[in-house]
């Protein structure tokens, strides 16, 4: 049995990718994309015939990139049996208003393409203004993925906004807790269980278990197999093309680490609220979390003005 075979026995795996010939490769059930991935994509020359088509009649740039996300989304669910995440612009992650339109907007395109709403989920980053929107959509039908997660007062303020699923981000956090040890870090210390990311998830999954959450907890951004390992029996995992390679060709052992069942002894009693004093005040507390979120929401705004740039001229 491969270690993808393993993992797939207690996690819904997710393929990480808006490269559509890659899709069929691996037994995944859901994928995501973001502005990173798209731009990606949308600068192949494999896909000018995709993107050409989608943009067609259409002057407005931010039309054209709502219309190109859910022409890969589309693509995407022919070929994949479960849902696809399909982001709203970054650079309106601190809008409440902008992300509403937009979410409806995408949602409206893919009901239109004849795609029922229940596999789609509108990507939003994690922001107090991006939670509140996912609280509106939610209460429409409209299902969500809160994206850019890394603390544990994001985590709770999507609970209680009955957002559908959350994707906290193991190596980003690992990455800046890596940054701030620079030349003091242990790699070995830090490995599986112990690895900082992982540990932020787990702490997450085991509130929401405890606390009858019904909110689905992804683990995303992975930077190698050990953090994958630490993290079977999360509710699902995106992993991006390489790992998913990586764990196809290996026979490494992926025992389920976490289990409904039996979540562990209760460390945060509190249950999840929806109060912005609260979310800010955890947020000031945790200064990855702040700038980790920061610098999430510049660099996939910045990735979507790339890809306006390139239908600009499409």
């Amino acid at each position: 049995m491969s270690a993808l075979d393993s993992l797939a026995a207690s996690t819904v795996v997710v393929v990480d990718t808006a490269d559509l010939d890659l899709l069929s490769r691996w037994s995944a059930r859901d994928a995501t994309t973001n502005p990173s991935l798209i731009r990606k994509a949308a600068a192949d020359s494999r896909y000018a015939g995709l993107v050409a088509s989608a943009v067609r009649g259409s002057t407005d740039v931010n039309d054209r990139l709502d219309a190109l996300l859910v022409a890969f989304g589309v693509e995407i669910l022919q070929r994949l049996p479960g849902r696809v995440s399909t982001e709203v612009d970054a650079r309106l992650s601190h809008d409440t208003e902008g992300t509403l339109r937009r979410a409806r907007a995408l949602m409206a395109r893919y009901v239109a393409a004849g795609v029922p709403r229940d596999r789609v989920l509108i990507k939003i980053a994690a922001t107090w203004e991006g939670i509140v929107a996912a609280r509106a959509l939610e209460a429409e039908g409209i299902h969500c993925n809160l994206t850019l997660l890394f603390s544990f007062a994001q985590s709770q303020a999507c609970a209680a906004a009955g957002v559908r699923l959350i994707s906290p981000f193991v190596g980003r956090i690992t990455d800046w807790y890596r940054l701030q040890a620079g030349a003091a870090w242990d790699a070995a210390k830090h490995q599986g269980a112990n690895d900082p990311g992982v540990q932020a998830v787990v702490r997450i999954w085991r509130h929401y278990k405890q606390h009858g959450v019904p909110t689905e907890v992804m683990g995303a951004s992975f930077r190698d197999l050990d953090q994958i390992a630490a993290l079977s029996g999360c509710d699902l995992l995106t992993i991006p093309p390489t790992l998913l390679d990586a764990l196809a060709t290996s026979d490494q052992a992926m025992p389920r680490q976490l289990d409904a069942t039996r979540p562990g002894p209760v460390i945060d009693a509190t249950p999840p609220v929806l109060n912005q004093e609260h979310f800010v005040q955890g947020m000031r507390e945790d200064r990855m979390a702040s700038e980790k979120l920061q610098e999430g929401v510049r660099l996939f705004s910045a990735d979507t003005e790339a890809v306006l740039s390139q239908l600009a001229a499409a």
